[in-house]
């Protein structure tokens, strides 16, 4: 398989029944948000039930790590059809994977479950950026190691699923480079004005 290399993806076969639910993985949507909310929550609350940082910290970064494996390995792959990891080959190099779902006759993704993977695949990263900002104020150094191991595990997932949505194959930077080139050449071209 090369680097990057599209694979139809064998997600099992749904029935006609399944074409008119709204949400037809229950189950995957409640535990895409749970391990996160739980743990946002946690940190937020922490010190009502606890003084032990020690304690605090284990929970919040088993509910990240919980959080982290079920995004990555069952609600992208069940509620949007994207999955990725990395392949280390014989040598000791690196594949990153990035798959989409491609198989024809598979149900697409239903829009209530890909809104719900989405927001919650955007908004955590968000939050968990302001809480990095507002502990490196409040200087409160050690509950920073807490909210960098949040940032990063769901600033890897939302990565990955991106590399996932746009293709693997393609660099990001370059993607943006050519939509940013795109609207500066159509407004350039619509704003141009005629001679009468």
């Amino acid at each position: 398989m090369e680097d990057g290399e599209d694979v139809a993806l064998d997600f099992g076969s749904e029935d006609d029944a399944m074409r008119h639910k709204r949400v037809r993985h229950p189950v995957a949507c409640f535990f895409h948000l749970f391990f996160r909310v739980l743990a946002i929550i946690t940190y937020l609350f922490c010190g009502l039930f606890s003084n032990s940082f020690v304690t605090s910290f284990v929970i919040i970064v088993m509910m990240l790590s919980l959080d982290f494996w079920t995004v990555k390995n069952i609600t992208g792959r069940l509620l949007v059809g994207l999955r990725w990891w990395n392949h280390v080959d014989e040598d000791g190099k690196s594949h990153w994977i990035f798959e989409a779902r491609k198989k024809p006759g598979t149900l697409p993704p239903t829009a209530a479950e890909s809104r719900v993977f989405w927001l919650g695949l955007i908004i955590c990263p968000i939050i968990w950026s302001l809480f990095f900002f507002g502990t490196l104020f409040a200087l409160k150094l050690n509950w920073l190691a807490v909210v960098v191991v949040g940032l990063s595990l769901s600033a890897a997932n939302l990565y990955g699923y991106i590399r996932c949505k746009v293709g693997g194959k393609k660099k990001l930077s370059s993607i943006a480079t050519n939509f940013l080139g795109q609207q500066i050449l159509q407004r350039a071209t619509a704003t141009t004005p005629t001679d009468a």
